[in-house]
C-alpha cells in the first residue's frame, strides 16, 4: 500500500481517534484536525509521540490550506445534547465544513470521505432501512440541524462529484458505541452505563419499545476504511450492526452486566425521535465484504470497563486548595478576600 498523507477532521473525537489509529497502523501519515468542542486531546494523547501523527486545532467551517492525499470528514457533534446546544453552528459545520473539505479535495485531487448518518432516514416508514430509502425527516424540528445538515452534505458531495469529478465516498453510520465515549455523551449506551454504574435511575424516553441497532466501534472503523480504500464504491453505504434491540432490552442488559441496583424510569419521548432504526447492510456485505463481528454483549463488556475506569478516576481526584495550608494565621486582608 502506498504511504499517504491523510487528513481526519474531527480526529480527536470518539470515532475519529480510532480512525487515526487505524490509518497510522497501515503506515500512513495522519493530520488530525479538531476544534475540541466534543473531541478531546486525551483521545489521541497516546498518538502524539508518533512522528507520523500531527494534531491541529481548527474549525472546519473555515478553509484549511494543507496538502493531503486523502480526507476523512468526521467533524460534527453527533449526540443530540451536543448538536442541539448550538444548532446554527451544527448546520454550519455540516454544510460549510463539507464545502471546505470538498474544495480542498478538488484542489489537491484527494479522495474525500463523508461521515453521514442513519439520521438522514428520519423516523422511517421503511424497515430495515436500505440506502435507496429517501427518508422521512422534519426540516423544521429540533433535530433538523443535524439531520438536514447531513442530508445537505450528501447533496454537496454528489454535486462536487458530478460537476467537478471529485473522488467521493459516503457512509451512513448507525448507532456506534465503545470506549472513549464521553461521560456526558448523551447517547443511549453511555447514558445507561453511567447511570447504572452510579446506581441512578436508568432513564428511558417513551415506553422503551423503540428499537436501535448498536455497532461496536472497531467494526465501524473497519467498514469505513474498507469503503474509502475500495477502488470504485462511492456509496452511500450503510455501516452498522443489523442486530435490532429495543431500548428497554438494552437498559435491562446494562443493569444486569453492571450488577446495578438502578431501576428504570420512564420519561416523555423527545420530538422527532425515531421509533425504529435498523440498517440494511446488503450493499456493505456484497460490495465491501464487510459485516460486523462484535456481539452487543461483548462490546458492552469492554465499554462498561472503560466507563468504570473513568468514573473511578474522577472519584479519586484530589482537589487541593488554592492557598497552601499553614499553621500561621492568614493576614486580615487575605481573610476578607476569601470571604468575598
Amino acid at each position: 500500500m502506498t504511504r499517504k498523507r491523510i487528513l481526519v477532521t474531527g480526529g480527536a473525537g470518539f470515532l475519529g481517534s480510532y480512525l487515526c489509529e487505524a490509518l497510522l497502523g497501515q503506515g500512513h501519515d495522519v493530520l488530525c484536525v479538531d476544534n475540541f468542542f466534543t473531541g478531546s486531546r486525551d483521545n489521541v494523547l497516546h498518538l502524539l509521540d508518533d512522528h507520523r501523527f500531527e494534531l491541529m486545532r481548527h474549525d472546519v467551517t473555515f478553509p484549511l490550506y494543507v496538502e493531503v492525499d486523502e480526507i476523512y470528514n468526521l467533524a460534527c457533534p453527533a449526540s443530540p445534547i451536543h448538536y442541539q446546544f448550538d444548532p446554527v453552528q451544527t448546520v454550519k459545520t455540516n454544510v460549510h465544513g463539507a464545502i471546505n473539505v470538498l474544495g480542498l479535495a478538488k484542489r489537491t485531487r484527494a479522495r474525500v470521505f463523508q461521515a453521514s448518518t442513519s439520521e438522514v432516514y428520519g423516523d422511517p416508514a421503511v424497515h430495515p432501512q436500505p440506502e435507496t430509502y429517501r427518508g422521512s425527516v422534519s426540516p423544521i424540528g429540533p433535530r433538523a440541524c443535524y439531520d438536514e445538515g447531513k442530508r445537505c452534505a450528501e447533496t454537496l458531495f454528489f454535486d462536487y462529484h458530478r460537476q467537478y469529478g471529485v473522488d467521493i465516498r459516503i457512509a451512513r453510520i448507525f448507532n456506534t458505541y465503545g470506549p472513549r465515549m464521553n461521560l456526558n455523551d448523551g447517547r443511549v449506551v453511555s447514558n445507561f452505563i453511567v447511570q447504572a454504574l452510579k446506581g441512578e435511575p436508568v432513564t428511558l424516553y417513551g415506553d422503551g419499545s423503540q428499537t436501535r441497532s448498536f455497532c461496536y466501534v472497531d467494526d465501524l472503523i473497519d467498514g469505513i476504511v474498507r469503503l474509502v480504500q475500495s477502488p470504485d464504491v462511492i456509496g452511500p453505504i450503510n455501516i452498522g450492526n443489523p442486530a435490532e434491540f429495543t431500548v428497554r432490552q438494552l437498559a435491562e442488559m446494562v443493569i444486569e452486566m453492571t450488577n446495578s441496583t438502578s431501576r428504570i424510569e420512564y420519561r416523555p419521548l423527545p420530538q422527532d425521535d425515531p421509533l425504529q432504526r435498523q440498517p440494511d447492510i446488503t450493499r456493505a456485505r456484497m460490495q465491501l465484504g464487510w459485516q460486523p463481528r462484535v456481539a452487543l454483549r461483548d462490546g458492552l463488556a469492554r465499554t462498561i470497563e472503560h466507563f468504570e475506569g473513568k468514573l473511578n478516576s474522577a472519584s479519586q481526584r484530589i482537589y487541593r486548595p488554592l492557598i497552601p495550608q499553614t499553621s500561621m494565621p492568614l493576614p486580615v486582608a487575605n481573610s476578607l478576600a476569601l470571604q468575598g
